[in-house]
């Protein structure tokens, strides 16, 4: 015992020893004045030293050595409820300083600052609960509360025989502060023996009940966190459009209105369009119906309209767009020629070697400039000549169309108008055959307006056949002109059959008189080349193969016109040099799969073979 207790006293002393060192060292680093006399008694009550002024004299008279402690001040621990467990953040270089902890039943030694850390395992999700070892043989339950529960609200111990426990916490950041106690020597009072001592091993430790509240938990936050974004989407959902109602007279009257109106009319579509699918069209609602469809056709006429509109603005906006490139071009070949004069010997002598650098560097950027905005301007004229020419194009089949199917569009429209002028004389009649029932309903009733809806009956009656009349005259002048129409139609093939006759005749007499020129004629109308935008086609397509002597493929040929226009097209090229065989020739080259068709430029050959 007796050797055992001088290790013990040894080792305290050299623990006391290595603490005041190192609060030397921290005192001088953080410049504690010695003259404040309660910071100077705070750090020397935490060593279990009486406080000293630098004379000799003592600080405080109440100061009892006994407890190692001032008279109603306690000594500054991190274990002090108010403080944080782990004390403030301490740059990596520099030693955590831990200190003694004192307990009613035990007191607690700081570990060798020296020494790393110990060791801990990783932190399970929502950890409340911590493994502790290193427990004495004698410490009972109430001594591991009594030093833990100095941590945080302990809610559960379970301790072994083999010198562990296990002790889970009411919150998380408490195992934090518990975990501050790990490597910390314990002795239970002032006893030296093997039994009453123990070095604490504090670590993370997995419990079920600590996953499933952490599981919950994130359950729940899960849950409030579907609910934010689900009112989120609520919030920023566009409102559902309002029901569409249903037909009535009324309601057909309102839509009649707002159908002749520009600003409601797609409203007023959708509405006609939701009433017909629903199927509310019958016999006696296909007038109003009929009347609303006619309305929305109205409109066709104003939409065409706005959009010739638009593209007139758009004509106008290119014009200007062009306009004001050439007069920029204009201005880019003033300032041009301004950097050429000043170029000359006559100025250019007279400038600095900097000006004279400046002014040429100035000179080539304005001449790029200038070079880019000519070619945007000239590809702009190019493709005006292009859709000119496809236009001409255009209405030279389209004139030799129009007058052939003028006619026959006329008889259909004609024929069709009969059609719907029929339709409307089978409607008035089942409407005549109505009223006549109507009216034979109403001989058969007593009723006291007999006479007045007889009168009304009567005029209605008048006015159909008053109608009806009025329908059969334009039905019988729309026959009228669509007989005229059939015989200005066999006039019409019957003058060009004369004149394609004519034609014939004149073709044999010029072939008769002219066998000396059928060659040349022969020759001009098998022209490969059809018109001028072919024969740019075939001067790019020359030029670029012209570069290539071992040939190109199709597919790189079109692919470098691609980037001068888009429009073209790869079978087109391809029928376009194949027609040209003194011009173009094809190619195999390769061997086995690398076989490919390459396509060369023989037209200087060619002009010798022609």
């Amino acid at each position: 015992m007796s050797r055992n207790f001088k290790w013990l006293w040894v080792y305290e002393i050299g623990i006391a020893a290595d603490n005041s060192r190192t609060l030397n060292v921290d005192s001088t680093a953080m410049t504690l004045p010695m003259s404040d006399p309660t910071a100077w008694a705070t750090a020397m009550n935490n060593l279990g030293m009486a406080p000293l002024g630098i004379a000799g004299q003592p600080i405080l008279p109440d100061f009892d050595p006994a407890l190692g402690m001032m008279t109603g001040i306690p000594p500054i621990t991190p274990m002090m409820p108010g403080l944080g467990i782990v004390p403030p953040p301490i740059p990596p270089d520099m030693p955590v300083v831990k200190e003694i902890i004192h307990c009613k039943s035990c007191t607690l030694f700081p570990p060798n600052p020296n020494l790393p850390p110990p060791a801990t395992r990783e932190r399970p999700p929502g950890c409340k609960t911590v493994f502790v070892g290193g427990l004495p043989e004698n410490g009972t339950e109430q001594i591991i509360v009594e030093v833990f529960e100095q941590c945080g609200e302990i809610i559960a111990i379970r301790k072994s025989k083999k010198n562990f426990c296990h002790i889970r916490f009411a919150e998380e950041y408490m195992v934090d502060k518990a975990l501050y106690l790990s490597g910390y020597r314990i002795r239970l009072g002032s006893s030296t023996d093997k039994k009453d001592t123990g070095r604490l091993h504090v670590d993370f430790a997995q419990a079920r009940d600590d996953l499933y509240e952490w599981e919950c938990k994130q359950r729940m936050l899960a849950r409030e966190e579907r609910h934010r974004r689900r009112m989120e989407e609520e919030r920023l959902r566009p409102p559902s459009p309002p029901p569409v109602v249903h037909y009535s007279d009324h309601e057909c009257s309102i839509v009649a209105e707002k159908l002749k109106d520009d600003s409601k009319f797609s409203e007023a579509v959708q509405t006609l369009l939701t009433w017909i699918e629903r199927g509310e069209v019958n016999r006696r609602s296909a007038n109003n119906f009929y009347s609303m469809i006619q309305s929305a056709n109205s409109h066709v006429r104003r939409l065409v309209n706005e959009k010739a509109a638009h593209e007139k603005d758009m004509e106008e906006a290119k014009e200007k767009f062009k306009q004001a490139l050439s007069g920029i071009l204009i201005q880019f070949e003033q300032i041009v020629a301004v950097y050429h004069s000043a170029s000359k010997q006559k100025a250019w002598d007279h400038f600095t070697k900097a000006q004279r650098k400046n002014i040429s560097v100035w000179c080539k950027q304005a001449e790029e400039i200038r070079n880019i905005h000519n070619d945007e301007l000239m590809g702009i004229r190019r493709e005006e000549e292009m859709e000119m020419s496809d236009d001409e194009i255009e209405e030279t089949t389209e004139t030799k169309e129009t007058e052939e199917s003028a006619l026959v569009s006329q008889a259909e429209a004609l024929k069709e108008e009969n059609d719907s002028l029929r339709w409307q004389l089978d409607a008035y009649r089942n409407e005549v055959e109505l009223l006549k029932q109507e009216q034979g309903k109403a001989h058969r009733e007593d009723d006291p307006n007999k006479e007045q809806q007889l009168k009304l009956l009567q005029q209605a009656l008048q006015g159909m056949q008053q109608h009806l009349l009025k329908v059969q005259e334009e039905y019988k002048r729309k026959e009228a002109e669509l007989e005229k129409i059939k015989d200005d139609k066999l006039q019409v093939e019957k003058m060009l059959e004369n004149l394609k006759e004519k034609e014939s005749c004149a073709s044999r007499l010029c072939a008769s008189s002219q066998d000396s020129d059928y060659p040349l004629e022969k020759t001009l109308n098998s022209c490969p080349i059809k018109s001028e935008r072919e024969a740019l086609l075939v001067g790019i397509i020359s030029t670029f193969l012209h570069v290539h002597p071992f040939g190109a493929s199709i597919e790189y040929i079109c692919s470098y016109l691609h980037r001068l226009d888009n429009k073209i097209c790869t079978s087109d090229v391809e029928c376009l040099m194949s027609r040209l065989q003194h011009t173009f020739k094809q190619e195999m080259t390769g061997v086995g799969a690398s076989l490919e068709k390459r396509w060369k430029f023989c037209g200087f050959e060619g002009l010798k073979l022609t």
